[in-house]
């Protein structure tokens, strides 16, 4: 495996929401949150987390890479489906603990492994009283 990349260390509360300098946060793993979105449309594609080793490869090569947690390795997501995330933008919450990745999906333009567009493409009810037998509605245009 490769080092880990050195980001730039976290200054002050004041440094850190208004200044220019990245000082990412990563959790007790070393993991990131990552939400992931169409550039041009706004959805949500799907949800990940990036460690550091992740978060730098994505900057250098404009694709987007991950750590899976089930797995316990870097991955690039695309890389056998074709599927691949090409960086728009990344951007970072006011903490810089969460990351927000707009991309443009390659090959069949599904993000999610399941062949959906988008990984929610399921949504719970709402009034209803919870229990071991909810049952979801599917909300994708399939």
């Amino acid at each position: 495996m490769a080092t880990k990349p050195v980001f730039a260390e976290r200054g002050t509360a004041e440094e850190v929401e208004r200044g220019l300098r990245f000082e990412p946060r990563f959790d007790a793993d070393g993991l990131m949150p990552a939400i992931v979105t169409d550039a041009a449309s706004g959805e949500v594609l799907m949800f990940a987390w990036m460690n550091a080793e992740a978060l730098a490869r994505t900057l250098e090569t404009r694709l987007g890479h991950f750590w899976s947690r089930s797995r316990r390795k870097l991955w690039k997501k695309g890389e056998e489906s074709g599927n691949l995330l090409h960086i728009a933008q990344v951007l970072t919450d006011c903490d810089q603990d969460v990351l927000w990745l707009k991309v443009s999906v390659g090959g069949t333009g599904v993000a999610c492994h399941t062949g959906a567009r988008s990984c929610f493409y399921r949504a719970l009810p709402l009034g209803t009283t919870p229990g071991p037998d909810l049952a979801m509605m599917r909300s994708d245009p399939d």
